[in-house]
């Protein structure tokens, strides 16, 4: 490795691979892309799983117990199409961020023939992870639970079963958002109904019996607390690491920056993509 004019760092002092060892890194990514990604995570499955169901019961309750039977007709129509056009808008930002390769480095790119290809300056210093031994790009971390290195990796996620890194984190945003706003939805549907059924007759204010009711309202309650105050905090959490060009790590670890920080702006539009646009809040695009 001297020979080639560069230093080469290791943490934990593992060799490279053999010279012989046969390593496409195009195909690899090749073959990756082509590949839906998924995290065959136990905690994280049920977490995501867990998630759809909290979000179809607040959509039961919502649809079922409060909007139609409502006697007001443009009531029940206009908050039924704005909560589930939320509620679609949320589960799709939660699928792309969950089946997004996040920025995963390719597995095992650290030989002799890749590093080469690199165009390395004299004196400059790679560093090679130990556990995937794969190249590390500067602000690439490993993830312990993805077994691969991320890059920009923000933190691991699972209620999204997934990385949150450089290519998904737009999705990531958008997905607390989303459930953001159907909880502050749910939570202002509930006051009005609880409103309306205390004014009016209980047996007339829903098809379930009043304690039935009460026990769906009381819980979607707290599940629209709790998930409008989680989201809130991680979604301003996201936009400010998003403004300062830093991630949660480098922020917890207190990394000093190596690399240009983007004005707030420019980082706004390097994550969201282009200039300001609907295409911005759109989790197909």
């Amino acid at each position: 490795m001297q020979s080639s004019g560069h230093r080469f760092r290791d943490v934990e002092h593992h060799s490279l691979l053999a010279e012989n060892d046969s390593y496409d890194s195009s195909s690899s990514e090749a073959d990756m892309a082509e590949r839906v990604w998924f995290i065959r995570d136990g905690c994280g499955m049920v977490c995501a799983i867990m998630t759809w169901l909290l979000v179809v019961y607040a959509d039961f309750v919502v649809t079922f117990v409060m909007l139609l039977p409502s006697k007001d007709f443009w009531y029940s129509v206009i908050n039924g199409i704005l909560f589930n056009c939320l509620a679609v808008l949320a589960l799709s930002s939660h699928l792309r961020t969950m089946l997004t390769d996040p920025g995963a480095v390719p597995k095992g790119n650290a030989t002799k023939e890749y590093m080469d290809n690199l165009q390395l300056k004299p004196g400059e210093v790679i560093y090679k992870c130990p556990k995937c031994c794969s190249i590390k790009p500067e602000r690439a971390h490993h993830c312990s639970i993805c077994k691969r290195c991320i890059r920009k990796m923000d933190h691991h996620c699972p209620w999204v079963n997934n990385c949150v890194g450089e290519k998904n984190q737009r999705f990531f945003v958008l997905f607390t958002m989303y459930i953001a706003l159907i909880s502050a939805h749910a939570l202002i549907l509930c006051g009005f109904q609880f409103f309306s059924c205390v004014r009016g007759q209980w047996t007339e204010c829903s098809d379930f019996s009043p304690p039935v009711t009460v026990i769906l309202m009381i819980f979607l309650c707290l599940e629209g607390f709790l998930f409008l105050t989680f989201t809130a905090v991680m979604f301003g959490t996201q936009i400010h690491s998003i403004c300062n060009d830093e991630t949660e790590i480098e922020r917890l670890k207190s990394e000093k920056p190596t690399w240009e920080r983007r004005l707030r702006w420019e980082g706004m539009k390097s994550v969201f993509g282009g200039q300001p646009s609907l295409l911005w809040i759109n989790p197909f695009a």
